[in-house]
């Protein structure tokens, strides 16, 4: 049996060929799995479950089909979708994991993260980070309107970009420092993340042991999912269905 790795789909109205091609991975590919991991931004935009959920039907009920058949769907908050909440979870079938999540991956401990938290160059996405994930502040937004959560979401959204190409690209990546501190704290040598939208393999040596950092590619272009299984780990490739 196979365990399966996503993330970075960024699902939304916009572009509905991802959609439809994460929708059949779940009904052919993903059956055949022993689990699927979401490792965060499965969804754009995640203006809280009471608004959401509706608006995402046909993609929650694939969810649903997929972990009522006895697939393990376990789903990572991202930075797009922090405010992925129970009723998500009741609706979905899916299980809602903690970051970091250290699991036995086949016989090798393997962390798991969404990974902006080792982006730590970038002060300024910390900082909004800290702010987005705290409790208090997240019932204050869920407590304002769909319609102001959305307007909330698009100008987030706006700053962001308008931010993103101001920095450089080494900023926005993960530190290499945090990465090997990360390893070590959890007492690993592989670690599974995405959030940097560059799919790679990185071997790398921590403590003078190799370790490898295995890093989740978007679905921009096409879908790529990591297939994981006693022999390895390699990566797989969906063409978007139209």
């Amino acid at each position: 049996m196979v365990t399966l790795f996503i993330s970075d789909l960024h699902l939304c109205a916009e572009r509905p060929e991802i959609t439809t091609t994460f929708i059949g991975f779940l009904r052919a590919p993903a059956r055949q799995a022993e689990a699927l991991y979401i490792l965060g931004d499965l969804f754009e935009v995640w203006i809280g479950d009471d608004a959401a959920i509706a608006a995402h039907q046909p993609i929650i009920d694939a969810l649903k089909n997929l972990t009522d058949s006895g697939v393990p769907v376990y789903v990572m908050h991202g930075n797009r979708d922090f405010l992925l909440g129970n009723a998500f979870a009741t609706a979905s079938g899916c299980q809602l994991i903690a970051e970091p999540l250290v699991i036995n991956l086949h016989g090798t401990p393997t962390l798991l993260m969404h990974g902006d938290v080792l982006c730590t160059d970038d002060v300024d996405y910390q900082r909004f980070r800290a702010q987005v994930r705290n409790p208090a502040w997240q019932q204050k937004v869920l407590a304002l309107t769909p319609q102001q959560r959305l307007a909330m979401a698009q100008d987030y959204r706006n700053q962001s970009r308008e931010q993103s190409s101001q920095k450089s690209m080494d900023i926005m990546d993960v530190n290499p420092h945090a990465v090997e501190t990360t390893l070590r704290e959890h007492g690993v040598s592989h670690l599974i993340h995405g959030h940097t939208h560059r799919l790679a393999v990185h071997d790398i040596t921590v403590d003078g042991k190799p370790a490898r950092r295995t890093v989740l590619g978007d679905w921009h272009r096409q879908g790529n999912v990591l297939v994981c299984d006693d022999a390895g780990c390699n990566f797989s490739w969906l063409s978007f269905q139209h």
